[in-house]
C-alpha cells in the first residue's frame, strides 16, 4: 500500500506546531486525481517517466532566505513523488540544512535521504523522520509524540 499525501500535511503542521517557519505545499498545475486508485496510477506513471510535473508558482517566496528546510513527502514505492524533484531542482540548496520527514506504508525513508543527498546539491541532510500513514491517521497522539521526539533530538 502507499502512504497518503494528507498524512505528511499532518506532520507538517505539527513541525510548525513546535519549531514555527512558514508551511508551503508543492502543488502539481494538473491536480492529481482524487480517486486514490487513478492518483496512484498516476504518480506511477510519472515515476517509470523519471517525469517533472510542473509546479504552480511559486511554492515558496524567498527561499534563499531560509537556512533549514523541513520536507515532507510520502514515500511512494522507495521513492518521493516526482514532483518533490520538480521542486528541488528550481532551487539552490547550497548551504542549506533539509530535514526530511515522510509517510509510508512500510518502507520508512528508504533510501530518499541517499536520493536528497544526490538531488539538494551543497546541502546537508539531517536525520529524516519516517512515520506510517497508518499511523499518522489512526494513532494521532502516538504520531505526534514520534515527531516532538523526533524535533528535540534535531535541537
Amino acid at each position: 500500500s502507499v502512504s497518503d499525501p494528507g498524512n505528511v500535511q499532518q506532520l507538517a503542521g505539527w513541525i510548525q506546531e513546535e519549531n514555527g517557519g512558514e508551511l508551503f505545499s508543492i502543488q502539481v498545475t494538473d491536480p492529481y486525481p482524487s480517486d486514490w486508485d487513478a492518483c496512484l496510477e498516476r504518480a506511477n506513471e510519472e515515476q517509470g517517466q523519471d517525469a517533472r510535473p510542473a509546479l504552480v508558482e511559486p511554492q515558496v517566496e524567498n527561499f534563499d532566505s531560509y537556512d533549514r528546510v523541513f520536507l515532507g513527502y510520502p514515500n511512494w514505492w522507495g521513492d518521493m513523488p516526482m514532483a518533490v524533484y520538480t521542486f528541488i531542482e528550481k532551487h539552490d540548496w547550497n548551504g542549506k540544512t533539509v530535514i526530511p520527514f515522510c509517510t509510508h506504508e512500510g518502507s520508512g525513508l528508504s533510501g530518499t535521504e541517499r536520493l536528497l543527498e544526490q538531488a539538494c546539491k551543497g546541502a546537508t541532510i539531517a536525520k529524516g523522520l519516517a512515520v506510517q500513514g497508518t499511523t499518522a491517521q489512526n494513532s494521532q497522539a502516538q504520531a505526534k509524540k514520534t515527531v516532538q521526539s523526533w524535533l528535540n533530538k534535531l535541537k
